[in-house]
C-alpha cells in the first residue's frame, strides 16, 4: 500500500492540515478516535481546544499509559489528556489503560478486551526516534495486542525532559500492540524533527520490519502521514 506522504516545512501549515484532517474525518462521521500522548500532540490538541470539534456523542482510546504512576501524576498519560483535551472537548466515553492496576499484564488483557469491542474509525499516531509506534519498541510483533512492555533506554532518555530526572521515568507502560493499531480503519501519523529522519525515510521506503515498527504501516490500507522532512 502506497503511504499519503503531505511534507509541509511550515510548522504551524502542518497542524493546520492535521486539525482539518481530524475534523473531516470527524465529518464524514468517525465515532471512535485513538489518540497519541507527547509532545508532538500539543500542537494538535491546542488547535481542537480552541475550535468548536464536539466530541461529546463520541468515544476515545489513549495508546498507552505507564506503568506505577499515580493517575493524579502530571505526566500519567490520563492528565495529559484531562490538560489537554479532555477537560475542554470532552468525549462521552474515554479508555485508556490503568497504569495503577495491581496486575499490570491482567489489565493489558482487560484493555485489549476494550479495544475488540470498540470498531476503531481513526487512530492518531507519532513515531519515535526509533521508530516506535504506541511504545512498541523494536522486535516487537507485527500482530502483538495490547500489552506490558520495558521501555528501552532511549525512549526514557527522550521521555526525561518531561520529568525533573531520568530516575523518575516509569521503566514500563501499558500499550496497544502494533496489530490492535492496525484494526484502525484510518491513521493519521505525525512526525516533525529530525531525529525522526532515519524512520520515516523506511516507512516511506516501502521497508517492512519489526526491528522498525513504524515499518508495520506498509502493511495498512490507509495511512497519511504528515512531516515537516523532505524525504
Amino acid at each position: 500500500m502506497t503511504i499519503q506522504l503531505e511534507s509541509i516545512p511550515n510548522i504551524d501549515q502542518l497542524y493546520d492540515r492535521a486539525f482539518h484532517i481530524v475534523k473531516e474525518q470527524k465529518n464524514k462521521g468517525a465515532k471512535t478516535f485513538g489518540l497519541a500522548t507527547g509532545g508532538t500532540m500539543l500542537p494538535l490538541y491546542e488547535r481542537i481546544r480552541k475550535s468548536s470539534l464536539d466530541f461529546s456523542n463520541c468515544i476515545s482510546v489513549n495508546l498507552d499509559e505507564y506503568v506505577g504512576l499515580p493517575k493524579e501524576h502530571s505526566q500519567s498519560y490520563i492528565s495529559f489528556m484531562k490538560k489537554q483535551l479532555f477537560n475542554t472537548n470532552p468525549f462521552k466515553v474515554s479508555y485508556l489503560p490503568n497504569g495503577e492496576a495491581e496486575n499490570p499484564e491482567e489489565e493489558a488483557v482487560r484493555y485489549e478486551n476494550v479495544l475488540k469491542s470498540i470498531d476503531l474509525d481513526f487512530q492518531i499516531l507519532g513515531v519515535g526516534e526509533n521508530g516506535h509506534i504506541g511504545f512498541n519498541e523494536p522486535g516487537t510483533s507485527f500482530t502483538s495486542e495490547t500489552h506490558v512492555v520495558t521501555l528501552t533506554a532511549s525512549t526514557r532518555k527522550a521521555n526525561a525532559r518531561f520529568f525533573n530526572s531520568i530516575d523518575e521515568v516509569p521503566t514500563q507502560a501499558i500499550t496497544m500492540g502494533i496489530g490492535t493499531i492496525m484494526r484502525a480503519h484510518q491513521i493519521l501519523l505525525i512526525a516533525v524533527g529530525e531525529k525522526k529522519r532515519t524512520a520515516l525515510q523506511a516507512l516511506i521506503n516501502g521497508d517492512i520490519s519489526e526491528e522498525i515498527p513504524v515499518t508495520a504501516l506498509n502493511k495498512h490500507d490507509h495511512v497519511i502521514v504528515l512531516t515537516n522532512l523532505e524525504l
